[in-house]
């Protein structure tokens, strides 16, 4: 193993590989943010205007339910509305135009940053260095740009097997990743402290926190639609 030669490094732990992730990768967000700002502004107005057709037409038929109608008849003459149909499809071609070319600018991002930063002599991105990793070959070397970018596409593989892929990092003692094992590479950890620093627990609870508000923010935008939906038909 990697770090047997120098007992100062050794397989880094789950916690602090996902946190030095976190880090870089909000970087990444928030560049592909800026540069694709406009695009997202419009997309965001398209999709609110889809949403709210859509909300429009549940409002209606939700009312016919004061009429006698079942709500399996409901569903059928919701779903076969044409209306109904084509503001799904708004909605829907709306997310694709806005969703998509953001995500394009992050891999391309993401792959540059992660490559070149664990192909450099830092061994690691920026968000590795400030949490003591590096990222090294089966004989503990630094990484070619090739095995860099490998490992970094490799992490596709950890993505679609729904994070089974990551949470490999948890076996000991290698800790390594479905990526790591793809590109032959170790995540080390300078130190014994297996512990993270309490900036590192803040930022985690702060990720937590935003997950929490912005299920809450999805929660109260889709009331207010239907409330909106209601007050038109009334």
């Amino acid at each position: 193993m990697p770090s047997d030669a120098n007992p100062a490094w050794r397989p880094a732990s789950f916690p602090r590989r996902y946190a030095a992730w976190s880090i870089d990768i909000a970087v990444v967000l928030v560049v592909a943010l800026l540069a694709c700002m406009a695009r997202i502004r419009d997309g965001g107005a398209r999709i609110a205007a889809a949403f709210d057709a859509i909300a429009q037409s549940m409002a209606r038929a939700m009312a016919d339910l004061f009429y006698g109608a079942t709500p399996l008849e409901l569903a059928r003459q919701w779903l076969a509305d044409p209306r109904q149909r084509e503001a799904i499809a708004t909605l829907s071609d709306a997310i694709a135009a806005t969703v998509f070319p953001p995500l394009l600018v992050v891999a391309l991002l993401a792959l540059a940053w992660f490559a070149l930063s664990e192909a450099s002599p830092w061994q690691a991105t920026p968000g590795k260095r400030l949490l003591g990793l590096r990222v090294v070959d089966a004989g503990g070397a630094r990484l070619g740009l090739a095995r860099a970018a490998v490992r970094h596409l490799a992490g596709a593989l950890s993505w679609i097997t729904l994070n089974i892929g990551h949470l490999m990092a948890l076996v000991q003692p290698r800790r390594q990743a479905l990526h790591d094992r793809v590109a032959g590479t170790h995540v080390l950890q300078e130190g014994g402290d297996a512990r993270l620093p309490a900036w590192a627990t803040a930022w985690l609870v702060l990720q937590a926190l935003l997950a929490i508000a912005a299920t809450a923010w999805l929660f109260l935008a889709a009331n207010a639609a239907m409330q909106r939906a209601f007050d038109t038909l009334l």
